[in-house]
């Protein structure tokens, strides 16, 4: 059944693509061998959307879609849910507005779980991307909720991530300094067409020069998402930062992190978490206890 299911993702077969992804997501026995027979008709781009909740992601990702199709692309999107892995709430709040693409060959959609990753994006997406760029898809879009650690996490994951923003977010330029410049490769002024944009689109601009490298400048791109203004001008924005040195030198970046994380999967893949919490609860009231000791136990020798 395995090699079955191999040769159809290779094929482009959808049902066998949702297949995959679901034996990885919940490590049935056989996907490691799926994994390790990937190979990748081409070079797929993985682009990252992250971004504050109300920002339009997936307004946004739908006008992108839309777009990309008409240049004849395949696309896969990959939507991070944050809610319980039985609740589908996202699938049927915020990815309806991605409805028009449901039944389009060129587009395959998947919402995952986060299970309570505490950076926001799923365990398993790492291996979900790689199981869509075997299905030869030409880009494949990920959408996290935009909270805590998933900016960090997806500049681990992404060949070039997008940072929407919208002219509300004007009081706080100040903070982005520390964090999202080094996260962003582009910016997106989304809902531009909103008093206070332009003065946050210049600002904005400043910023990203005050912080440019040798070979790439994050741009700032407006858009107004519900209408597709702006859009074929972010496409050519993320075309040209795939084009630019940075990503030749990220790319070893995110090999390593992608390695990091599967390394780690790996080593606590047999930590029952219930039960760790359970043996907590009784060692923390033993006098004397101390978590770093508690801990060697996982230490290789």
């Amino acid at each position: 059944m395995v090699d079955s299911l191999i040769k159809n993702l290779h094929a482009g077969d959808k049902k066998a693509l949702a297949r995959c992804i679901s034996l990885a997501e919940n490590e049935t026995p056989g996907y490691e061998q799926i994994l390790q027979s990937l190979h990748f008709l081409n070079a797929a781009t993985v682009l990252g959307v992250t971004g504050p909740p109300g920002a339009g992601k997936s307004t946004l990702i739908n006008a992108l879609v839309s777009e990309l199709v008409k240049q004849g692309k395949k696309i896969a999107i990959l939507a991070v849910d944050p809610t319980s892995p039985f609740n589908y709430g996202a699938l049927l709040g915020d990815r309806i507005r991605m409805s028009e693409h449901f039944t389009n060959e060129q587009v395959f959609i998947r919402s995952m779980a986060s299970r309570g990753a505490l950076g926001g994006l799923s365990p398993k997406i790492y291996e979900a991307v790689d199981i869509l760029k075997a299905a030869g898809f030409d880009y494949v879009i990920i959408e996290t909720v935009g909270v805590g650690q998933s900016e960090v996490e997806i500049a681990g994951l992404a060949d070039t991530t997008l940072v929407v923003m919208v002219p509300e977010s004007g009081d706080e330029i100040q903070t982005i300094k520390s964090g999202v410049m080094e996260i962003a490769d582009v910016f997106v002024v989304n809902k531009s067409d909103r008093e206070g944009a332009e003065t946050f689109y210049k600002n904005l601009i400043l910023l990203a020069h005050s912080h440019a490298g040798k070979d790439w400048e994050t741009p700032v791109v407006k858009t107004v998402a519900g209408s597709g203004q702006g859009v074929a001008d972010l496409i050519q924005a993320i075309q040209a930062h795939q084009q630019s040195g940075q990503l030749h030198r990220k790319r070893e970046f995110l090999l390593a992190e992608k390695a990091l994380h599967m390394i780690q999967a790996y080593r606590t893949r047999d930590i029952d978490k219930n039960k760790l919490r359970k043996e907590l609860a009784e060692q923390m009231t033993r006098e004397g206890f101390n978590l770093y000791k508690y801990i060697t136990r996982w230490y290789e020798h």
